[in-house]
């Protein structure tokens, strides 16, 4: 795979992904959820932290606001290396499925980065409102954007049996997060490594035959 499909595989997917966070801030309020069918829904909701929500904030002895800044670096920094590893495993020709493994990470990773650097300077907010793009009156700065989800997945929503020890009359709900395209994106890049791992980083082997074969040909040049 070369670095041309590579590229149009990415553009593709932030296109996909950006275009949606953008119709959902433009077209829901904060919150506001539309069900597709019983087990999908489409929520609105914004990650200000990491993965599932997480906040820097709630780990180190910092605000919000400069755990948000450490975080978004720390994006733009992973973004690099992610970067540097596509271009080496293309520039050496890897296989197939491990291009298309890391671009998908970098596609996922990119397309989170450019919520998070950009979408609190050009967004106003979506509190009891729909966002307006390129709005007067920003929610954020640069580098204090947060990220859009939407997808949802609530495959199983019911309630622990009475009899059942601590968890009795406590509801229960399977699939809970709630993502977008570019976490699919790094999810699915992240699942072909650890499934098809021996296809993604194969080695070219060369058994005694064949070492035998070169030597043999080795001999007739010289």
């Amino acid at each position: 795979m070369n670095i041309k499909k590579s590229l149009v595989l990415i553009f593709l997917i932030l296109l996909i992904d950006q275009w949606s966070k953008i119709y959902i801030k433009t077209h829901f309020v904060l919150g506001e959820s539309v069900d597709v069918f019983n087990w999908f829904k489409i929520l609105f909701i914004e990650n200000e932290g990491a993965a599932w929500g997480a906040k820097l904030s709630d780990i180190l002895p910092v605000s919000d606001a400069v755990g948000k800044l450490i975080l978004t670096v720390f994006r733009l920094f992973a973004i690099c290396g992610i970067g540097y590893w596509l271009f080496d495993v293309i520039r050496k020709n890897a296989s197939k499925t491990l291009i298309v493994a890391v671009s998908l990470i970098f596609a996922g990773a990119l397309g989170n980065i450019l919520d998070s650097v950009f979408y609190g300077l050009i967004f106003n907010d979506s509190y009891n409102e729909v966002a307006t793009i390129f709005s007067d009156e920003p929610y954020g700065k640069l580098f204090y954007g947060k990220v859009v989800d939407m997808l949802y997945f609530p495959l199983v929503d019911t309630t622990w049996p009475g009899w059942v020890p601590y968890f009795g009359g406590d509801n229960f709900r399977f699939f809970e997060p709630v993502f977008n395209i570019a976490d699919t994106a790094i999810s699915t890049g992240v699942g072909i490594l650890l499934v098809f791992n021996k296809k993604a980083f194969k080695k070219e082997e060369h058994t005694d035959s064949n070492l035998e074969e070169e030597t043999i040909q080795e001999s007739i040049k010289e």
